[in-house]
């Protein structure tokens, strides 16, 4: 087992330490590195006052300064400034236009698969030290465009789906991530490194993965934009698996336009997950994503509100009157709102246990796993009863006792997908057409919206799109997001809804760590 896999959380810092004592951390740049975009990078590098090394180099210092109190970041990749270097001497070399992501640092979920140093974990001791065959499809897509791997983010544990009772955020590999906002304010799960990442500026962009929700809640609550993209329209493979019926890999950013230039940079087909991303394919439009950009995006579409089971707080809350607000603005912006409107048995979808959602992931999961862990080139496990009993024997050690392993076990006791399982997958597909599909065709709607991620089994069982993002803050100052979802291959009605919606309110606004961080000035 090679020996540059076994860095454990510590060595996020210890990395930094030492790239600080060949490389000073000081940019010595004018470029203010506050909020910036991929645009404005991408200006800097063309007038040549900003490097990519002076960017890695400030996000590595970044880290090193905030990662101690946020645990959002489990390792920083020691490859990160050669990258930097890499693209800096290729823009020099051939000054020709390049992808929007050539040379911008990027933070990956830890379930997203590199052949490279870092490791690939889920968050988990269990797979310290395995050995992916390949990358995984969107980081080979990354690295084609020249894309700076950063490092790895953290995450719940095994993307929240070993224990019922672990809190969002946590992982026994970094401990518990910690919302930028408000320290006792929940980051929200799966994806919580990447989302507390970007919205505390510690990469340019970052990438997540959803299953139900793990996109759009921890983008909501961490004031980020997150796209959940059609099922199969971007590669899952080596991505350590939930539930390949549902799973999809995702941005998470501080704007939907760079959350958009990610989506254009990994989209598309992949050999290695044939099925689905040639089926979602067709979705792709010519040219991309980025000409949905659209100022005046949200004229002429037909938005329906979704109240009964997603606005669930009172009329005079902080969020309700925001949320009207945002509901007059967009009517003033052209949009067409369908108030009050309800998708059929939502009650039913909402409930993980009803719908039959829970019964196929819990079966699915085992499946998936021992297929993913079958490709590993080394692994210290081999099949989930592998993991359950890695647990078992380290739980002292990695405070599993006190969280357990419940789904594990009730994943391990399933004999794959059987006729009980199929019909739980046929009736949640029953569900979205006779749900979401109806009411959005009857009504001809171009997108639903809702708050936060209360949305999330809808669009998780039927493999819909959904963007969140920044909506406003509560009373004590916690962020909280608007989704808009909509049918496969929405997504451009989607993006053009939320970047029009973004820059008619521009709500987000960037942590001020007051609640009890404990920050030092950058170096």
């Amino acid at each position: 087992m090679p020996s540059h896999h076994l860095h454990s959380f510590s060595s996020a810092f210890t990395l930094v330490t030492l790239f600080s004592l060949s490389f000073p951390l000081s940019t010595h740049s004018s470029f203010d590195f506050n909020e910036a975009t991929v645009d404005s990078i991408q200006e800097a590098f063309k007038n040549r006052s900003l490097t990519s090394v002076q960017l890695v180099r400030h996000y590595l210092s970044r880290i090193n300064n905030l990662n101690p109190r946020l645990r959002a970041v489990i390792e920083v990749n020691p490859d990160a400034l050669a990258q930097a270097v890499k693209a800096d001497l290729e823009r020099e070399r051939y000054p020709y236009d390049r992808n929007r992501l050539h040379g911008i640092p990027i933070l990956l979920k830890d379930n997203i698969g590199t052949a490279d140093k870092l490791n690939t974990t889920a968050g988990s001791f269990a797979l310290l030290g395995s050995v992916v065959s390949r990358d995984s499809g969107v980081v080979r897509r990354l690295r084609k465009v020249g894309a700076v791997i950063l490092g790895k983010a953290s995450m719940s544990e095994w993307a929240h789906f070993r224990s019922e009772t672990a809190p969002n955020g946590w992982c026994a590999r970094s401990g518990q991530g910690i919302n930028p906002y408000a320290a006792s304010a929940s980051p929200c799960g799966s994806s919580s490194g990447p989302a507390i990442a970007a919205a505390a500026n510690l990469a340019t962009v970052t990438l997540g993965t959803e299953t139900d929700g793990s996109i759009i809640c921890p983008a909501a609550v961490n004031s980020v934009v997150g796209i959940k993209p059609t099922v199969g329209l971007t590669s899952r493979s080596m991505v350590i698996p939930v539930s390949p019926r549902q799973d999809t890999i995702g941005p998470i950013c501080r704007t939907v336009r760079d959350a958009v230039y990610v989506l254009d940079a990994i989209a598309g087909y992949d050999v290695y997950d044939s099925k689905a991303t040639k089926e979602a394919a067709k979705y792709i439009p010519k040219g991309g994503y980025r000409r949905f950009l659209n100022f005046d995006g949200l004229r002429g579409k037909r938005i329906g509100i979704l109240r009964e089971g997603f606005f669930n707080f009172s009329s005079n809350s902080v969020q309700a009157k925001i949320f009207e607000q945002h509901f007059s603005l967009m009517r003033k912006k052209g949009a067409i709102l369908m108030d009050n409107l309800q998708i059929a048995n939502t009650s039913v979808i909402l409930d993980y246990n009803q719908s039959g959602e829970e019964l196929a992931v819990v079966a699915e999961f085992k499946v998936a796993l021992n297929n993913y862990l079958s490709q590993l080139t080394s692994s210290p496990v081999r099949s989930l009863a592998d993991v359950i009993s890695f647990n078992e024997k380290h739980k002292k050690e990695e405070k599993i006792k006190e969280y357990g392993q419940l789904v594990f076990l009730a994943s391990e006791s399933t004999d794959g997908i059987n006729s009980i399982v199929r019909y739980a997958i046929s009736n949640m597909a029953q569900l979205s057409s006779k749900g979401i599909e109806a009411l959005m065709r009857e009504k001809q709607l171009d997108a639903i919206v809702t708050p936060d991620a209360t949305v999330s089994s809808i669009l998780g069982i039927g493999g819909y799109p959904g963007i969140s993002l920044p909506a406003g803050y509560d009373e004590i100052g916690v962020p909280f997001g608007i989704c808009f979802g909509g049918l496969k291959g929405y997504e451009p009605r989607l993006i053009e809804i939320a970047y029009a919606f973004e820059q008619a309110t521009k709500v987000r606004k960037p942590p001020s760590f007051k609640d009890n961080f404990q920050i030092v000035s950058d170096l």
